[in-house]
């Protein structure tokens, strides 16, 4: 059983200094009603792959423009998540739920209401916003509540809930977009994610110590010029001119100088906002502490989560392009081709779970990267003329082979720290998830823009250049999936310890 613990100047802030292998009849209920939040989170995000290109049509803009409704999405997430490993530990656990959801309940009412593009992008930003204080919060509170020689099943149960709304999502965007249109996506969502805010306002109770200290404001625009600027940089790849004459040889130079500068400007920030925080945890001022890094268990999962992540996140975002514009079936088509992938993602947790629990990391991460891998190389065979039945099963086996990793890489990557360093794991996680996506995303369709474009020129039709532009990117999804096949091998389960002791460095 917990000890209780009040710190000063909070309301009922329970911090968990002890515990078997059973959890708390009162922790299990916070953790469900932030899988719950989670849930709204993510059917939102999944709704938006199939939607594009039916927003293309409607909104009368780009592809390259269509996909900053992800990307920014992704970045806005990847430049609040560092901040919310500080505001896990400044404000209460109630708070920052109630913060989280109401932000993305505004967000997603201004975006059913939006008349174009503009405020749409807008919207995605402030639900972005609310969404990425939620996944930390989640991670955080699951690593604090939980004990370790459980870690594993509950992490399992995570993904049942989490995969649920990549399952309904294209599926239920496709049903709308049939039939009501874009905006139903997030009027179907809204009254979920008031509910939501509702009740986890009323039962949530607070969980871990908060402090003090002052949010460090140079920080704060580092990292947001940081990231913005790397994943701006490769959204900028393909997105010159591709015609001929002096206004494709303009546009191409306006890319280039675009490319370089952000880049540029991004590596400069992330080097001084790096900088800035070993200077700042000396005294646990930090707005992200880098001290987590000194685990080097960490470090490797890190760097398999952000390599996996930029692979995956790109090809599943290009894969309803290449369904709806090459192989030609209806955005409704689209989501129930994706539907067995996420079914059989969220199924597999528990066994997963389990498995983690009783023989660690590489009897799941091995197979799991190596059935990744092989996917993503099978995707670079897809043609117009490739049936669908066998989309299907290169997609379910593809997100088998990441249930396999996600799972023991979520869940060793942070019981590889010592507990005071959870809420700062947890934001490095979503940071690099989130950065790593967004960049996936950005490049691939850049690539994808450039290849089609290339074809186009060629004399090919419109088909056939979707079809070259599709198969160039996931060309570069599989290349960079095969560093996991090493990865895989250096990363270990740490010894289970009860809540409050020391893990890692």
């Amino acid at each position: 059983m917990a000890a209780t613990q009040t710190t000063p100047g909070t309301d009922s802030i329970r911090v968990p200094q002890a515990a078997g292998a059973v959890l708390r009849p009162e922790d299990s209920r916070v953790i469900w009603l932030l899988l719950g939040a989670a849930f709204v989170a993510i059917l939102n995000e999944t709704t938006m792959g199939v939607a594009i290109p039916h927003l293309i049509t409607d909104l009368d803009i780009t592809a390259l423009a269509a996909q900053w409704l992800t990307t920014a999405f992704m970045l806005t997430m990847a430049v609040i998540i560092p901040i919310s490993g500080f505001l896990l530990r400044r404000f209460t656990t109630r708070t920052m739920f109630i913060a989280a959801m109401g932000l993305f309940s505004v967000g997603t009412l201004i975006a059913f209401l939006s008349p174009g593009f503009p405020l749409l992008l807008a919207a995605r930003v402030v639900q972005a916003s609310g969404t990425a204080i939620m996944m930390p919060l989640l991670m955080t509170t699951i690593m604090t509540l939980v004990p370790a020689a459980i870690r594993g099943r509950m992490m399992g149960r995570v993904s049942i809930v989490i995969s649920l709304a990549p399952a309904i999502g294209p599926t239920l965007a496709g049903a709308l977009l049939d039939t009501v249109g874009w905006r139903w996506i997030f009027g179907i969502v809204l009254p979920i994610a008031l509910v939501s805010l509702a009740i986890g306002a009323r039962w949530i109770h607070n969980v871990g110590e908060t402090t003090h200290a002052p949010i460090d404001i140079p920080s704060v625009i580092l990292s947001a010029f940081g990231f913005g600027g790397l994943v701006y940089g490769l959204s900028q790849l393909g997105a010159g001119g591709h015609g001929s004459g002096a206004d494709a040889a303009a546009a191409d130079a306006l890319s280039t100088t675009s490319l370089v500068v952000s880049l540029t400007i991004g590596i400069v920030s992330l080097g001084l906002f790096a900088w800035r925080q070993i200077l700042l945890q000396r005294d646990d001022d930090a707005l992200l502490d880098l001290r987590v890094f000194r685990s080097a268990n960490f470090s490797l999962s890190i760097g398999q989560m952000a390599i996996m992540s930029m692979a995956f996140f790109g090809a599943i975002t290009v894969l309803p392009l290449y369904l709806q514009r090459v192989v030609e079936v209806s955005p409704l088509d689209t989501g129930l081709i994706v539907l067995p992938g996420a079914l059989a993602m969220g199924f597999a947790g528990p066994l997963i779970g389990r498995i983690y629990d009783r023989w660690g990391t590489q009897v799941l991460l091995v197979p799991g990267a190596v059935i990744t891998s092989g996917m993503l190389w099978f995707y670079t065979t897809f043609t117009a003329t490739t049936p669908v039945w066998i989309i299907v099963i290169a997609h379910t086996v593809l997100s088998i082979g990441l249930a396999l990793s996600f799972t023991p890489l979520f869940t060793a990557s942070l019981a590889s720290l010592q507990p005071r360093f959870y809420s700062y794991g947890s934001a490095v996680v979503g940071t690099v998830q989130q950065v790593a996506g967004a960049a996936g995303i950005a490049l691939m369709f850049g690539v994808m823009a450039a290849a089609s474009g290339s074809a186009l020129q060629s004399g090919a039709d419109a088909i056939s250049a979707e079809a070259a532009g599709t198969h160039a990117a996931f060309l570069i999804a599989a290349i960079l999936s095969l560093p996991l096949l090493v990865g895989a091998f250096f990363i270990r389960k740490p010894a289970d310890q009860p809540i409050g002791a020391p893990i890692g460095h």
